[in-house]
């Protein structure tokens, strides 16, 4: 499959739920950003300014209009690092990295509300309190993708290791509605941790606590 066919497919609503003039949207409002963090990032390991002209040094071989919709598409679909790499031509490494951009990009911007234009929940306190106040039941998950075995030697390896899945994998907390729509989504996390334990250190159960009202569906689990 050409380059041109993946981008065409990634970017269809029906693997990144949006479309294209939603897409188009997104990609304007937030690669500004993603190039500012870029160039910041760039400053702190120069421990200085610029020495070259704007756009000179190496480019991108993963750009910008690509890792909005591998994330997307990756949130959307559970599709792990690996397969994604294989339609966009570059290593696992290269799309976790990716990401582990983007992904804070659409946090900070925060999930749209159903039936409520311009309400968007940014924090794990806004989803509680939109669930208790329209009733709605939580469905509380942790999604476990596969990546690559972190390099012998590296400190905290094994806690990689999915106890469950027997694999190398990261675990993401999401939170949707009774209807499937993503709310809120947390940090990444070693696959060992167990799901109990992402609770607690999410922050989860304590907003369980201020807000004793509110009803959830936790798989493998009852509340």
């Amino acid at each position: 499959m050409k380059i041109k066919q993946v981008r065409a497919a990634m970017s269809h609503h029906a693997f990144c739920g949006l479309s294209r003039k939603h897409l188009g949207a997104l990609v304007e409002e937030l690669a500004p950003r993603w190039e500012a963090r870029c160039e910041s990032a760039r400053h702190q390991r120069r421990e200085g300014a610029r020495q070259r002209q704007a756009g000179a040094g190496p480019k991108h071989e993963f750009v910008f209009t690509d890792r909005l919709p591998a994330t997307l598409v990756h949130l959307r679909t559970g599709l792990t690092h690996e397969a994604l790499g294989v339609l966009y031509e570059v290593g696992s490494s290269t799309i976790g990295r990716a990401l582990a951009e983007i992904r804070p990009l659409l946090a900070e911007r925060g999930f749209a509300v159903p039936d409520r234009p311009g309400v968007r929940l940014r924090t794990l306190a806004d989803v509680f309190a939109h669930a208790e106040a329209e009733d709605v039941t939580l469905r509380i998950d942790g999604m476990e993708t596969q990546v690559r075995r972190p390099r012998a030697g590296q400190p905290g390896r094994r806690a990689f290791v999915s106890g469950r899945r027997r694999q190398n994998t990261f675990k993401t907390t999401t939170i949707s509605d009774h209807q499937g729509r993503t709310l809120w989504s947390g940090a990444l996390r070693p696959g060992r941790m167990h799901d109990q334990n992402a609770l607690r250190t999410e922050g989860i159960a304590e907003q369980f606590h201020q807000h004793p009202g509110v009803k959830a569906e936790i798989p493998d689990q009852s509340r």
